[in-house]
């Protein structure tokens, strides 16, 4: 027999937030690490393009800005649904507890640098 009344479940908000930040740290985070961590270093992009002026213009952006938060928190959201879905099948069985506790960091962490690109 069908239930013509499931329970409502809140998975596709976490699987849309571990999706988004698993592509984003797959696509773009290597290209930036590329960037900042490899050519700029060997000199093959001009270090003044990185001064603290272009950095700054560019975080104080509104395409800066979101670009910093999603850096920074969609990863920590697939980090976060990764840690919670990997404890369940290690037998660590947290429960709600342990739900709301990767959840709340993430979610932290978002909060967090939000708060970052408003004091820049």
């Amino acid at each position: 027999m069908i239930n013509t009344h499931p329970k409502r479940s809140d998975e596709p908000v976490w699987w849309s937030l571990f999706g988004a930040g698993g592509t984003w740290f797959a696509m773009i985070t290597p290209v930036t690490i590329l960037v900042l961590g490899i050519l700029v270093p060997l000199g093959i992009i001009d270090a003044e393009a990185m001064s603290y002026e272009r950095v700054a213009e560019f975080a104080t952006s509104i395409i800066g800005a979101l670009f910093i938060i999603a850096t920074l928190s969609l990863p920590m959201w697939h980090a976060m649904h990764r840690l919670h879905h990997g404890m369940h099948d290690l037998k660590f069985h947290t429960g709600l507890a342990g739900k709301i506790a990767c959840y709340a960091f993430a979610a932290l962490i978002s909060i967090l640098s939000v708060v970052f690109i408003f004091l820049i």
